[in-house]
């Protein structure tokens, strides 16, 4: 089923032309830019924004996926931090940033003569809060891992299959949805995050979030890993992490990790976002 899923998803990229691939370095967003220059080569080019928000580590895995597979990649600067309406962290902050990036690529789409915009939601996508794929909407930025029907089980497979190392990739999220809504985002708070996951990653985990509430740290790890985090030797790594970082209580969320937990405050708000619509 998902060979003939990838199938459809090769035939309709080859429809769009030429593309600008909204590209994080993520296992979806590598998929697609991988799958993109596969059937249309250098008419397929990966930009990555090249904003705070995004971990410095990522940008250089971004880069290494591209290069690997000979896939043309560019950086393009973002404002959102500009924009108060982002900075602010409601529930749409998200929102704010997709519509700076999909502005910025329509722009660069134009300027160059590419046909489409295409970014990497999936399908499993569709029933979770995501206000960035309002903005997707708005600006008629197109979604090929969706209109294929492909799962993010089955992107992780294909992509094992086609020997991607995003196969396997932890999910990953920009560095903002580390702040609890109501919380201004800042450069200052959201590197302070980068920091202390930089740390935990050295210490050999995985899959893991620093959640950032003022003067405490909400560290999630993921449940398979959660014995080692409990262990009295490892609370003193974290406590010798993140007290230098300023903060005056550490923390281990004993759910562990959890994607999107900060949306559990949201309630009923949450299914309340409209589904995406294929454009």
């Amino acid at each position: 089923m998902s060979d003939a899923k990838q199938a459809a998803l090769f035939v309709n990229l080859r429809g769009l032309g030429s593309v600008i691939v909204a590209y994080s370095g993520g296992a979806d967003s590598a998929y697609l830019a991988w799958a993109a220059h596969e059937v249309l080569g250098d008419r397929c080019v990966a930009i990555t924004a090249d904003s705070a928000s995004i971990p410095e580590s990522h940008k250089r895995d971004a880069e290494l996926f591209a290069a690997a597979h000979g896939i043309r990649h560019e950086y393009i600067s973002t404002n959102e931090f500009e924009n108060p309406d982002y900075v602010k962290n409601a529930p749409d902050r998200c929102f704010h940033c997709k519509d700076e990036l999909f502005t910025q690529l329509a722009a660069e789409s134009a300027k160059r003569g590419i046909a489409h915009v295409i970014y990497g939601v999936n399908s499993d996508d569709l029933g979770d809060y995501r206000p960035g794929q309002r903005a997707a909407q708005l600006h008629s930025v197109k979604a090929p891992l969706v209109e294929a029907g492909l799962t993010k089980a089955e992107i992780r497979e294909l992509s094992r299959l086609a020997g991607l190392v995003t196969w396997d990739r932890p999910a990953s999220a920009c560095l903002s949805s580390r702040i609890p809504y109501g919380t201004p985002v800042t450069i200052q708070n959201i590197k302070t995050v980068e920091r202390g996951e930089e740390e935990i990653k050295a210490l050999g985990f995985r899959q893991f979030r620093v959640r950032f509430h003022g003067d405490l740290v909400r560290i999630e790890i993921a449940p398979d890993e959660l014995a080692r985090a409990l262990d009295p030797v490892m609370a003193r790594a974290f406590t010798a992490i993140f007290k230098p970082l300023g903060f005056h209580y550490v923390t281990l969320d004993l759910e562990g990790y959890r994607q999107g937990s900060l949306n559990a405050v949201l309630g009923i708000k949450a299914v309340s976002e409209p589904k995406l619509r294929i454009v």
